[in-house]
């Protein structure tokens, strides 16, 4: 629908989105959740915005406040943001 979008449907770009959403989901988390959890243990942070388009998104994406990500995911999310430093430029 907006054109200014096409530079994050690169290969570099889809192989990083598939490796969070990967690592989102082998640890029973949505996507969206753990990146606004991710957002949320910053704590240079003062607000978190979010966004959804439905009931079930707005919940989900609400009920993140609650989730605490673990060292180990932690880890996971820095070595994905290493292989893919800059995935769509």
């Amino acid at each position: 629908l907006f054109e200014r979008f096409v530079r994050y449907f690169t290969p570099q770009g889809i192989e990083a989105t598939q490796a969070y959403v990967n690592l989102a989901r082998d640890h029973n988390l949505d996507p969206a959740q753990m990146a606004l959890a991710f957002v949320n243990q910053r704590p240079f942070v003062a607000s978190n915005i979010i966004g959804a388009t439905n009931l079930e998104q707005l919940e989900s994406n609400i009920n993140s406040i609650d989730v605490e990500l673990s060292d180990e995911l932690l880890n996971e999310l820095q070595e994905i943001g290493a292989k893919y430093s800059n995935p769509c430029p």
